[in-house]
């Protein structure tokens, strides 16, 4: 199989929206960048798909590690939740996604054919900030982001 669908969530804070659960339905993989805040979010997310979940600065001392490595498929990613944190150089460790959270803000940039992506927060409202997850469809050796707008 050369296509997979990674679903991408992240700052939950103890929120699991319907409209949430229900666009990540059909994934391969679920990452969630941390600020999770609740472990049955973890638990419900895993009916779906395996799921892959970094501490954030929210989460205090729960059995998440603060990074993590995964591949699906021929890629690999790197989660972590606060960028600033970054440990690494990913392009010289031959990490092909880097995954993060912690600013409430999605996007995807490109930085020396390393695409990182941040799905925004999928928890309760912050300021003017969307209400937001991602998907990162794996086809064919690209990686096209999808970004979801939750009710």
């Amino acid at each position: 199989m050369n296509e997979y669908t990674v679903g991408l969530i992240s700052d939950t804070h103890g929120l699991l929206r319907n409209d949430a659960f229900n666009h990540l339905k059909g994934c391969d993989a679920i990452i969630h960048a941390g600020d999770i805040c609740d472990d049955n979010i973890i638990s419900k997310l895993s009916t779906i798909a395996p799921v892959h979940a970094v501490r954030g600065n929210m989460d205090g001392n729960v059995n998440y590690p603060a990074n993590c490595l995964l591949t699906v498929g021929k890629h690999t990613f790197y989660i972590l939740h606060d960028l600033d944190r970054l440990d690494l150089d990913p392009q010289a460790a031959d990490i092909d996604v880097v995954v993060f959270g912690h600013s409430h803000r999605p996007g995807s940039f490109l930085r020396h054919a390393v695409l990182y992506i941040n799905p925004g927060s999928a928890g309760p409202k912050r300021m003017s900030l969307p209400i937001s997850l991602a998907k990162l469809h794996l086809k064919n050796g690209r990686l096209i982001p999808e970004f979801i707008e939750l009710k």
